[in-house]
């Protein structure tokens, strides 16, 4: 298991920007959430392993029709990958996609009896599933709290100057050494939702930002 990132030593200026940045990010919303539909940890994992290189609003119109005949590893396995490709090709990476989430089905079945697992490494191991999928899981269900770095999530955390690494294992390393650690849980979906939203790739909405004066980059932009 990965251990828990050391906090990182802030100047007292720069902690208390952090720590404001991420009171106001509460303020407009306490308890953000995933905009997939799911409703068990199966649904979970396999929404979040089609919305890689889609929109949630993409996948959530293909896991609707999916999710009424096929919501088990049981009933997946059963739908087969020629089946499954019917309700997800509309998805980028459709064919590769539903390889793999039979093969995480079968999975499921033949090594956890059917339960979905919520052990970060026996997410990690099932097919189609690393590291960012398993953090959305495990920190949707209130299991760990995870930050997994998505393309907002990047870009976000860049522009407010929380971390300038290169890779997302990098960002993600320092986010978690600097969020505090009441919104640890929290943090990814904030994060995710103002780039998504407010912080967009290449016309932000500095005008309409409620965080925009703890931003660093706003010049770049407002």
């Amino acid at each position: 298991m990965k251990k828990p990132a050391p906090r990182k030593r802030l100047s007292p200026k720069e902690k208390a920007r952090v720590a404001a940045l991420f009171e106001r990010f509460q303020t407009l919303s306490d308890d953000p959430r995933t905009e997939l539909h799911f409703h068990d940890p199966f649904t979970l994992v396999v929404a979040v392993a089609l919305s890689a290189q889609a929109t949630d609003v993409q996948v959530n119109k293909a896991t609707t029709k999916l999710f009424a005949v096929a919501d088990t590893p049981e009933k997946m396995l059963a739908l087969g990958e020629a089946g499954l490709t019917g309700y997800i090709n509309s998805i980028g990476l459709f064919r590769n996609k539903a390889r793999n989430v039979i093969a995480l089905s079968r999975l499921i079945l033949e090594k956890h009896g059917g339960r979905t697992p919520t052990r970060r490494e026996d997410l990690e191991a099932l097919p189609g599933v690393g590291r960012k999928t398993a953090s959305v899981v495990l920190n949707e269900l209130g299991i760990e709290p995870a930050i997994a770095v998505d393309t907002h999530v990047f870009r976000v955390a860049h522009r407010l100057k929380l971390s300038d690494g290169k890779t997302p294992d990098k960002v993600e390393q320092d986010l978690m050494a600097i969020v505090p650690a009441e919104a640890l849980t929290r943090a990814h979906h904030w994060l995710i939702l103002h780039g998504r939203y407010t912080c967009t790739a290449r016309k932000p909405k500095c005008g309409d930002c409620q965080v925009r004066d703890l931003c660093p980059s706003r010049e770049l932009f407002f």
